[in-house]
């Protein structure tokens, strides 16, 4: 019990000082700081003090991303944190991810050692409580990353045959590549538009149009992303890009058909199975009754 009351006054004491670091009146700025904003040509200030969350941020991001990425690849996980999170457009950094995501398994360790420690069940419960908790809590926040990041794949691969049918009729009609997909980063909707615009803004940060492509393809990494991004990146060579992209999107349409009549086959041979089941199990049932009928027989015989 004394150690169990040591554990929690240290616990309340880090908290404590960390929400009344972050008040203005206990956490006076260094004198760097209160210079930063009169220095021309200087960045924004940074708020927070040694005992601020800031600092207690930037202590603990290293180690939760090094940890946070090791426990992901021990369960299967190979594509990087910071791919998933660029291509569903998340706010998150790696970083801000990985420590919200450690913080809420230390939590859920703490809470069920402290139970166990109360209620004192057997070793085994303490130990999947202990043990399963916090795992069970970093690979929910794992799975639903990995969800979001499928979702936004498919959704992508939905959406590329109509809006490169229009980005072949905006070349068609004459507009030059960088003008298309402004024009339809700016009045599209959904995931197409949303990376396009990503496309865009990286253009006007200096890079050319074929690497900006590139690198929206590496994100993406959908199979007709990347088709369409070797079609888009000939604009200098091709002297008809607009027919190129309009029988590329043909192409996407009849994958993404082909796929559709895949799982609708997949959906309608799932039917039949609780329907196998429910006429295999009566008739075992009467096969086995004359079954075991005649092997009582044959035994009195």
């Amino acid at each position: 019990m004394t150690r169990l009351l040591a554990g929690a006054g240290l616990l309340l004491w880090l908290g404590a000082t960390l929400i009344i670091s972050s008040l203005p009146r206990f956490s006076r700025p260094a004198l760097a700081e209160r210079l930063r904003p009169f220095a021309p040509g200087a960045s924004a200030p940074q708020s927070g003090g040694v005992l601020s969350v800031e600092s207690f941020r930037e202590v603990l991001s290293p180690l939760a991303h090094s940890l946070g990425d090791r426990l992901a690849s021990l369960f299967g996980v190979v594509e990087p944190l910071e791919v998933r999170l660029r291509r569903i457009h998340s706010s998150d950094d790696v970083a801000g991810f990985r420590v919200r995501q450690m913080t809420i398994a230390t939590v859920m360790l703490i809470c069920p050692a402290m139970a166990a420690a109360l209620l004192r069940p057997p070793p085994v419960v303490s130990l999947l409580g202990v043990i399963g908790a916090p795992l069970m809590s970093f690979l929910v926040i794992e799975q639903r990353l990995a969800r979001a990041s499928e979702r936004w794949q498919r959704t992508l691969a939905a959406e590329l045959p109509v809006v490169s049918e229009q980005l072949a009729m905006l070349l068609s009609a004459g507009y030059s590549l960088g003008t298309a997909l402004s024009r339809i980063a700016r009045n599209g909707e959904g995931c197409m538009a949303a990376d396009l615009r990503l496309v865009v803004n990286r253009v006007r940060q200096g890079l050319s149009e074929a690497q900006a492509l590139r690198e929206w393809a590496e994100v993406a990494r959908v199979d007709s992303v990347h088709r369409l991004v070797s079609v888009l990146v000939l604009n200098t060579e091709a002297a008809d890009l607009g027919r190129l992209v309009s029988a590329e999107s043909r192409a996407a349409r009849r994958d993404l058909h082909r796929k559709v009549l895949e799982t609708i086959e997949k959906r309608a041979q799932q039917v039949w199975v609780p329907v196998t089941v429910a006429t295999l199990v009566p008739g075992v049932i009467l096969l086995a009754v004359p079954f075991l009928a005649a092997l009582r027989l044959f035994s009195n015989a």
